[in-house]
């Protein structure tokens, strides 16, 4: 029997930014916050996106979803090449790819009643009546731990995890195959943070969902995540199992991410590798490999040779001359 095909792949995309002053809005710089990243998500898998705030995280979570438009590059959902579409075809597309934001206040409209958030996806995109519509939210909020009665309720009736779960709930209402979660428990206590994640962990299996998690805590990432791809300045330097990343970290700026993460013991012993000097600006990134100014093994080559993101062993791929 062959393999399931992935529910997302995305091949060399790029978003450029050109930066623009003057009267006549000249184009001076560009500022490269996403430049060819490549990956694939499978049908239940949780890939996460790491690294460092600035580095082009949240700008590829919003590329996914066409919020906004790729410079270049291909962004194929179960099967569909969603850069090619119109926007009236990338509308009705729109539903097999859903998002859970960072902020479960913002992102939640205060006008409407918590019912009325989970059913507007519906009152878009299914012909159901008001009462179907009506099971149908009230079904999903006590899926996700909300009381049905909650649907009475407004945003800021609810706690920020209670929140979220609505956020979720509203993600779900059209059976996606792909679930793109921006920081989304960063904004929660860390208790809350646990039960967010077991939620979404309970959610992928009922449903057979894929995730894209995007978050700076390797905490997070190595609680939820199957694979993990580390990026620096608009680029993955490294992507393999989590399992793998966090035993053997093989680019130097994953062991500085891991070295530099909090344990659970004040009392344990480890090794710290203090990350020198500040992270280049994307509008002038470095020549060659992009991390050389503040890697401690850098080498000649490493100044002068873009490393490409090559695979070093079944699943695991590094971006890096001495690997």
């Amino acid at each position: 029997m062959s393999a399931p095909a992935d529910v997302l792949r995305v091949d060399g995309l790029t978003k450029h930014f050109p930066v623009q002053r003057g009267l006549l809005r000249r184009t001076v710089a560009t500022v490269r916050a996403v430049d060819g990243l490549s990956f694939a998500i499978a049908p239940r898998e949780t890939l996460c996106l790491v690294g460092e705030s600035g580095c082009g995280k949240s700008t590829v979570s919003k590329l996914i979803l066409r919020l906004i438009e790729p410079t270049a590059g291909r962004i194929v959902i179960g099967g569909t090449d969603v850069t090619e579409l119109d926007e009236g075809a990338m509308r009705v597309h729109r539903r097999h790819v859903q998002m859970v934001f960072q902020d479960p206040y913002a992102s939640l409209n205060p006008r409407l009643r918590a019912g009325d958030i989970v059913t507007e996806p519906l009152e878009n995109y299914e012909a159901m009546s008001a009462s179907e519509r009506k099971d149908r939210a009230a079904a999903l909020l006590t899926r996700v731990g909300l009381r049905a009665d909650a649907m009475r309720r407004f945003p800021f009736e609810f706690s920020g995890g209670q929140r979220q779960r609505l956020g979720i709930a509203r993600a779900l209402a059209l059976n996606p195959s792909l679930i793109v979660a921006d920081e989304p428990v960063s904004a929660l206590d860390v208790s809350v943070q646990a039960q967010v994640f077991n939620l979404l962990m309970d959610l992928q299996e009922e449903f057979g969902l894929a995730y894209l998690f995007v978050s700076h805590d390797l905490g997070v990432v190595e609680h939820i995540g199957h694979r993990i791809a580390v990026m620096y300045l608009g680029r993955i330097v490294e992507l393999a199992p989590r399992d793998a990343l966090f035993a053997d970290p093989r680019h130097p700026y994953s062991e500085a991410l891991i070295a530099a993460a909090p344990l659970p013991d004040p009392r344990a012993a480890r090794d710290r590798r203090t990350l020198e000097g500040e992270v280049p600006s994307p509008m002038n990134p470095p020549s060659g490999c992009h991390f050389h100014t503040r890697c401690p093994n850098a080498v000649a080559r490493c100044r002068s040779e873009d490393p490409a993101l090559r695979e070093i062993a079944p699943g695991r791929h590094v971006a890096c001359h001495l690997r």
